[in-house]
């Protein structure tokens, strides 16, 4: 698929694109209040009571067995969706600090611990951290391919990418247990570059974590339904599943459309403001679909503005957007967005060609090049 053209900034118009991304944060930052706070409790509190009522549905089912079927199914349902908001619009947005303004101990950034088997505390470094400052950048950001997929052609081939289409729907399955061992570096022990001890002290609060969570979701609930405790525990391990495959689906179609971009190391020596703006911008994918898909991506349907604003509260985003897209367009700059299935569609092609053996394209030093620089 061919990339979309973008215009050639001089350094004075990449220097004056920045800045004016940089206002439209300034502008936003000075009215977050009072409107952002009730939004994140109006959260909050969907969470719990989707929650409430979806277990309240399960255990109906298996104690009133006339209403077993759409009892499950609906107390399924409920239960996915209170876990797909908790992790993508309470956990991921309130682990970036965004409502740490609001001085509420249950929401603070560094202290929220969320209902995955992943530790908040490794997602600070790998996401908040490693992700969000080297985008994209090969050999620093981590997600790109999760150390398992070959997305990009500029990522060199090996046999194994050969069973990279099955990996992804297992990955899919089990993202949260992907998440949660990304950051022990897994990979390095079988090569031999990691003692066992450095492995097992590493893996501890990840542990425990996971123990946490297996025990609550499938010990604690399905043994409260006595002996009808198998429909209670499928019910929660559908309901993680879904939590897994639609979290999935979001963070792929932010990232690994046909027109994002990777970039190699030396993108970051003397990286200007701007620069930094067109690698978010050119390694990022938004998704159209209205309130309903903005919710339940946690507003990462707005991937292009996370990336720019990651720690403005993720509600503020539709309407940043319509200003984001007015400069970029200004600046000629391909403002990258489209319906979850066109966008989903372009990462399932990028799984499935890379699985291929292709040759890497021409590696470029910036994320975009000033006029001098495409001179030179």
């Amino acid at each position: 698929m061919t990339r979309p053209r973008n215009r050639t900034l001089s350094a004075a118009d990449l220097q004056a694109f920045g800045e004016e991304l940089d206002a439209i944060r300034a502008r936003t930052q000075a009215t977050i209040g009072p409107r952002d706070a009730r939004y994140i409790r109006r959260v909050v509190a969907g969470v719990r009571w989707t929650g409430v009522a979806g277990r309240a549905l399960l255990f109906l089912g298996a104690f009133v067995h006339s209403v077993l079927v759409p009892a499950w199914i609906l107390g399924t349902l409920l239960l996915g969706a209170s876990k797909i908001l908790e992790n993508m619009e309470l956990g991921h947005n309130v682990i970036h600090g965004q409502y740490d303004w609001m001085n509420d101990p249950k929401l603070n950034g560094k202290t929220y611990e969320w209902d995955i088997v992943a530790t908040s505390e490794a997602w600070r470094k790998t996401h908040n951290f490693q992700h969000h400052t080297y985008t994209n950048v090969r050999g620093m950001d981590d997600d790109i391919g999760y150390g398992l997929l070959r997305i990009f052609p500029e990522q060199r081939w090996r046999p194994f990418y050969l069973m990279q289409p099955a990996i992804a729907v297992v990955f899919a399955l089990l993202f949260q247990w992907g998440v949660a061992i990304q950051d022990l570096r897994i990979g390095r022990w079988f090569a031999g570059k990691m003692k066992p001890g450095e492995l097992r002290r590493a893996f501890r609060p990840v542990g425990r974590k996971m123990g946490k969570q297996l025990l609550k979701d499938y010990v604690v609930f399905p043994l409260l339904a006595g002996p009808f405790f198998l429909p209670v525990l499928l019910g929660n391990l559908v309901a993680n599943g879904l939590r897994n495959v639609w979290t999935y689906v979001i963070i792929f179609c932010g990232h690994f459309t046909a027109d994002a971009e990777v970039f190699p190391k030396e993108v970051l020596r003397n990286e200007t403001r701007g620069h930094w703006y067109l690698r978010q911008l050119r390694g990022s994918s938004n998704l159209t679909g209205g309130a309903f898909i903005n919710l339940m991506s946690g507003n990462l349907s707005h991937q292009i503005e996370h990336h720019f604003y990651p720690d403005i509260p993720a509600n503020r985003y539709a309407e940043m957007a319509v200003e984001v897209r007015q400069v970029c367009d200004r600046y000629g700059q391909h403002y990258n967005t489209g319906s979850l299935p066109r966008q989903f569609g372009q990462v399932v092609w990028r799984i499935l060609r890379h699985a291929l053996p292709s040759r890497p394209p021409k590696v470029r030093v910036r994320a975009v090049e000033t006029e001098a620089e495409a001179a030179a």
